[in-house]
């Protein structure tokens, strides 16, 4: 019976190569991921991680006159139950715009 081979933790160094990788590579995730030896449940969360993490390089390149974007949370207050109207516009950038509104 042949033992499962363990796959090797890469860490965030490891994965942002990895990546790197797969978006030079042309190939899909599955076709990326077994040449590599990687999870795609791995490559798709690292992926959703690394992008959110604020990288030093990316804000040594931003011009000192644009304003720093706020990515924390917004209280809105509590909302009664009868004739509480809310709408919320948020521009998720790239042309997306999610528009909710409750009332």
């Amino acid at each position: 019976m042949e033992k499962a081979k363990r796959r090797q933790r890469l860490g965030a160094a490891g994965w942002q190569a990895a990546l790197k990788r797969f978006d030079e590579s042309g190939l899909s995730v599955q076709a990326f991921c077994e040449r590599e030896g990687l999870g795609t449940a791995s490559l798709y969360r690292w992926r959703t991680r690394l992008a959110a993490e604020p990288d030093a390089t990316k804000s040594a390149m931003t011009s000192p006159n644009t304003a720093p974007r706020s990515t924390g949370f917004v209280d809105l207050g509590t909302l009664s139950t009868r004739s509480t109207r809310l709408e919320l516009r948020v521009d998720l950038g790239a042309g997306v715009v999610m528009h909710l509104i409750r009332g």
